[in-house]
């Protein structure tokens, strides 16, 4: 009786640590999942100094929207930006989608466009809807600048940069573009080029950029840091150079956005939706 009785005893402490080994495996299961499949709107920094920077300006980059709704009226992406003060917005393409409805994000621009001076780029997905120029007249009636092969001077503070532009290459004529831009460009003036694609990187770093700020490359969609920063990019192809963080090139820094779109059909792994901060100092 006494034998059966221990069996019995050693049987269920067997099963409760079978139990509670599964229980621990099935937690980190579960929070490696959730930290994996997190989608929670993220800012990142980047800083920058140079000497024709005279006060601190922060700039705020969005890019690759894709139409994608963060709460009612954007309430989520608009609490946030106004967390992160803004001088300047840069908005780097792909903000309006080719196949989502247009309506999110223009609830996002008709906020921004009045409250902060905005720069507009089109990307991709802009020029696949098939009528680009409604969408930039489109944008440019929310009180949106809208860079097209040109360049605006903005003033922060008593500082003035160059902000330069131009469409995605999709739509021909990047040349022309590049050329008209930098033709208007102040060269006394840190200079910051928008352009959606960055693997298009060694075209771009040809004229007199300072900052080069691009998107498109939604952060390689999967991550794996620090083995693998982006497992694919449009244009790039497998294991791309340019998804996502800070590249320094001679004579110019680029920043490249992962952006903030949520793809439902391919999830992001360890890559979160992003707002890409720049702080330029003195």
């Amino acid at each position: 009786m006494s034998v059966t009785i221990k069996e019995n005893r050693k049987g269920k402490a067997k099963a409760s640590r079978i139990i509670a080994v599964l229980t621990a495996v099935s937690m980190a299961l579960s929070a490696l999942l959730a930290v994996m499949f997190d989608v929670t709107l993220v800012s990142v920094s980047y800083g920058i100094s140079d000497k024709r920077i005279t006060e601190n300006i922060r700039l705020l980059v969005i890019s690759d929207l894709h139409s994608c709704r963060f709460g009612e009226n954007q309430s989520e992406l608009i609490c946030r930006i106004e967390e992160i003060e803004p001088d300047i917005i840069l908005l780097t393409g792909d903000i309006i989608d080719n196949v989502r409805p247009q309506k999110d994000a223009c609830e996002l621009l008709e906020q921004i466009g009045t409250a902060y001076p905005c720069y507009y780029v089109t990307g991709n997905h802009e020029v696949w809807t098939g009528r680009v120029q409604e969408l930039k007249e489109l944008v440019a009636a929310f009180g949106v600048n809208v860079l097209d092969g040109r360049c605006e001077t903005a003033e922060v503070r008593g500082c003035r940069i160059n902000i330069a532009g131009i469409d995605d290459p999709a739509l021909g004529d990047e040349d022309g573009q590049l050329a008209s831009a930098f033709e208007n460009a102040d060269p006394e003036c840190f200079t910051v080029l928008l352009a959606h694609r960055p693997e298009r990187v060694d075209v771009y770093k040809q004229y007199p950029c300072d900052l080069l700020v691009n998107g498109h490359a939604h952060g390689g969609q999967w991550r794996l840091p620090p083995l693998c920063n982006g497992l694919y990019a449009p244009n790039q192809g497998f294991f791309p150079k340019y998804v996502g963080g800070r590249y320094d090139h001679e004579g110019c820094v680029q920043i490249v956005s992962r952006g903030v779109a949520m793809n439902y059909t391919v999830p992001r792994i360890f890559n979160p939706p992003e707002l890409t901060v720049i702080e330029l100092t003195p």
